[in-house]
């Protein structure tokens, strides 16, 4: 038989947790922290409620890093690294820096991060049909893109341009839809503005030059400098070296004509070493398409440069009938001497061995309307460019010898 006191104590005590839990859920707010367990309660005189730090919202707050204005190359970089790093796309770059996709950064070079002038916040004008530009002497993509308001990029996108093209001279290129170049302001009382002094035609490479140093001192671009030079991307410039700033314009065919009649000749009587040497440059000439004017320069050419013979040596690197330089992406050693692959590096043209590492007379624009003597020099870049101007005459006595 159960004891009536026992039994009331027995009940007594799960009141008391009872009525300690009741006041709990009454008095605690919403996230408060949760309630001790209901034997934990029993122990303690009462329940307090305290907000964690949980049920307040945190901000945080991040500092925001300017991006720096320039950068100055590191070994090791490449612009897509430099671009990735910095935010930027590399199209925009290589824009800003007046560089190509296949130009060479070199350690301590400043690339910009960030367009030379801030853009303009005014609304922009009415789209009008796009314009165009004809490339003259001494334009490079960057400096059009510049006086356009444009950029590199977009001018290559809509002429259908590659990064490694090379713009020519009577080339007509779109520019952006609505840019036209800004009419210069004319006053009818200001005074005639003294004749600006004439850039120069060319620059002699001094000690600790290079590409980039020379196109930025001279405002052109390092790909403007290699293209007149007729270099590769990886030529290498000496001290005492004399580097064309500006393309060499074309002298009308009469002028050509007349300059030839002039220019004092030489001739020679060739060996049987020499004439077959000379009757594998016109047949190979002949079986490419090329034109007797053509197969000339190569005779003309092949004579100043190693008398018509195979040479295994010669200035530095140089081999072959035509001296071509290993070093200079001509090919490696052996195909340097061997005299059929030299002679249809030395045409070019779509059937080149070289590809597009070296440019061959077919390769230059408009060879056919230069004098005999620049046709050449565009294809060899001496040092003695009047050279072959003097066999003329002879190289094409040769070719009718030759048939």
């Amino acid at each position: 038989m159960t004891n009536p006191r026992t039994a009331a104590v027995r009940i007594a005590a799960p009141a008391a947790v009872v009525g300690t839990l009741a006041a709990a859920l009454t008095a605690a707010p919403a996230g408060a922290a949760e309630v001790r367990s209901a034997a934990a309660a029993s122990h303690a005189p009462s329940v307090r409620t305290v907000p964690t730090a949980a049920s307040a919202p945190r901000t945080v707050v991040r500092p925001v890093v300017a991006r720096p204005s320039g950068y100055t190359i590191r070994p090791g970089d490449t612009v897509s690294s430099v671009a990735a790093r910095h935010g930027v796309a590399t199209a925009d770059l290589l824009a800003w820096n007046g560089l190509g996709w296949r130009s060479v950064i070199f350690p301590g070079q400043k690339l910009r991060l960030s367009p030379a002038s801030a853009p303009s916040t005014t609304a922009p004008p009415a789209a009008a049909p796009a314009a165009t530009h004809t490339v003259v002497p001494g334009d490079t993509v960057f400096a059009i893109a510049k006086r356009y308001g444009t950029t590199v990029s977009a001018i290559m996108s809509i002429n259908g341009i590659a990064g490694s093209a090379i713009i020519t001279p009577g080339q007509t290129l779109r520019v952006a839809a609505g840019s036209t170049p800004a009419p210069a302001p004319v006053s009818a009382v200001a005074p005639a503005a003294p004749p600006a002094a004439a850039a120069p035609a060319s620059h002699t490479v001094a000690a600790g030059d290079t590409l980039f140093a020379i196109a930025r001192k001279y405002a052109t671009s390092v790909s403007h400098l290699l293209q007149v030079n007729g270099l590769g991307e990886g030529s290498i410039i000496y001290p005492g070296q004399a580097l064309r700033l500006t393309a060499p314009a074309p002298a009308p065919a009469a002028a050509a004509t007349a300059a030839a009649a002039t220019a004092p000749q030489r001739s020679a009587a060739l060996d049987a070493t020499q004439t077959a040497h000379a009757a594998h440059i016109v047949r190979v000439g002949r079986e490419l398409g090329v034109p007797d004017r053509g197969i000339a320069i190569a005779l003309a050419t092949a004579m100043v440069e190693s008398s018509m013979r195979n040479l295994d040596h010669g200035d530095r690197d140089s081999l072959g009938l035509f001296q071509q330089r290993p070093s200079q992406g001509w090919g490696t050693t052996a195909q340097a001497l061997d005299a059929d692959r030299s002679i249809r590096v030395f045409y070019g043209g779509a059937d080149d061995p070289n590809g597009s590492a070296t440019r061959g007379l077919l390769d230059i624009p408009g060879w056919q309307d230069m004098p005999f003597t620049a046709a050449a020099q565009a294809v060899q870049v001496s040092a003695y460019p009047d050279r072959y101007g003097m066999w003329e005459r002879q190289a094409n006595q040769w070719l009718a010898t030759l048939r």
